[in-house]
Formats: C-alpha cells, structure tokens, sequence
C-alpha cells in the first residue's frame, strides 16, 4: 500500500498515511489531532544495485524508457 507524507500546519509535524492509491487525496489528520494539513510530494530513490538487474547491468526492453516506447 503506497505511503503518503504529510505536514501539519498548525504545529508543523511531519508525518506519513498508509493508503489505497484511490484515497490519496483526501485529507490527513495529524497525530496531535490538527486538520490543517498539506500532503508533500515525495521522491522515490530507484537504482540497480538491488541485485534484480540483468547481468549486462543496465534492464533492456519492456516497459517506459526501457526501450520499447521510443524515449
């Protein structure tokens, strides 16, 4: 289930929801009970050392920007 991050403007805690992809825009209420939040756009870190790449090292084929869409 994706993790979404959140921030309190009230008190100005960070804080993260676990939710369905269909609920990401509702509204989060903080741990301290505020309702004035704003969800963060985060990043995500992806890289090959994981040990799932192909032993050429750099994935080929299938999917966005793998080659088969023309990026």
């Amino acid at each position: 289930m994706p993790r979404y991050e959140f921030r309190c403007r009230a008190c100005g805690d960070t804080f993260e929801v676990n939710r369905p992809m269909a609920e990401a825009g509702r509204p989060a209420t903080c741990p301290q009970g505020h309702v004035d939040t704003v969800k963060l756009l985060s990043t995500v870190a992806v890289t090959g050392r994981g040990g799932s790449a192909p032993s050429g090292g750099i994935p080929s084929g299938g999917g966005c920007c793998g080659g088969s869409c023309g990026c």
